[in-house]
């Protein structure tokens, strides 16, 4: 394994505009579009593609994806500085806060864990304070 034991993730997506708008508003970001045939994708900006890990919101033909707010991978997204910057903007986006900032341990920092407006679990980490 390299330096990441995740080189890529993909978020199932009924309404991709409306999945970019939710990322976009939460994160603070600007997600890039690509199309493939059969796949449409919102991709989440990273500094070095080469070092990075990079992801994805995809919309595919029915029954490729199913979101779940319980089953399945649990992902955990980059929100430094603080997962709080990130929760505080889930609901207003039209998320719902299922875990709110918790300390996992003073060395590991702090998680958190919401559902998107296209029902996924997903989870947010920030290091230490």
């Amino acid at each position: 394994m390299k330096d990441n034991a995740i080189s890529w993730f993909e978020i199932p997506a009924e309404d991709l505009d409306r999945a970019q708008k939710f990322y976009e508003t939460i994160f603070e970001i600007q997600m890039i579009p690509m199309e493939f045939p059969g796949f449409q994708m919102r991709l989440f900006p990273i500094s070095d593609p080469a070092t990075g890990v990079g992801g994805a919101l995809v919309k595919t033909s029915p029954g490729f994806y199913f979101s779940s707010e319980s089953h399945g991978p649990l992902i955990y997204l980059n929100a430094n500085p603080d997962v709080d910057s990130v929760l505080s903007k889930v609901e207003k986006a039209g998320g719902k806060v299922t875990i709110p900032k918790t300390l996992i341990s003073e060395d590991n920092g702090y998680m958190g864990v919401f559902i998107d407006t296209e029902g996924n679990r997903i989870g947010v980490h920030s290091n230490p304070e």
